[in-house]
């Protein structure tokens, strides 16, 4: 019997990670986009027979929600408290523990928030439209949390190259 290979990429820089966030703006973002994003994210994880939630956020109204088999009550409760991270900072919930883990510390340690509340952990992204600033955010729970971050960022790369040709 094979096992599976093990694919260990490396944790990405608190400098990658912002990378990523000024790479992934979008020029808008409408109701339409939040369905076709949603949906793209729901493929992707049904490809990979990913256990997920999904979560789209703008304004505060929830615009797109899915819970794929395999999913559970708990995913909805990470994923509020790790898009509440993407709210209060404006920053994706994974470079907000990363930056506090590049300072040798942890999240939990020196927000001095209530971690029933807030979560800095992989998979919710901010949703950043050109001129604007943060609107909402994206968010996945399900996977380990730098599988989460890493399936959001893949699917707005794709979203993104597919809607705008970005």
């Amino acid at each position: 019997m094979t096992t599976p290979k093990q694919t260990t990429e490396p944790t990405p820089s608190v400098e990658a990670l912002e990378a990523q966030e000024r790479r992934l703006v979008l020029p808008r973002f409408t109701y339409d986009d939040a369905w076709a994003l949603g949906s793209l994210l729901v493929e992707m994880a049904r490809e990979r027979q990913a256990p997920v939630a999904i979560d789209i956020h703008r304004a505060g109204q929830q615009l797109f929600h899915a819970a794929l088999p395999g999913s559970t009550p708990d995913n909805d409760a990470w994923i509020a408290r790790k898009r509440r991270v993407v709210e209060r900072y404006g920053s994706a919930s994974y470079l907000v523990g990363a930056r506090h883990r590049a300072k040798g510390t942890t999240f939990e340690e020196s927000s001095r928030l209530d971690p029933d509340t807030y979560a800095a952990h992989g998979g919710s992204f901010p949703l950043t439209v050109e001129g604007v600033g943060v609107i909402g955010a994206v968010t996945v729970s399900g996977l380990p949390q730098l599988a989460d971050h890493r399936l959001v960022v893949e699917a707005l790369e794709r979203f993104l190259g597919e809607r705008y040709g970005a």
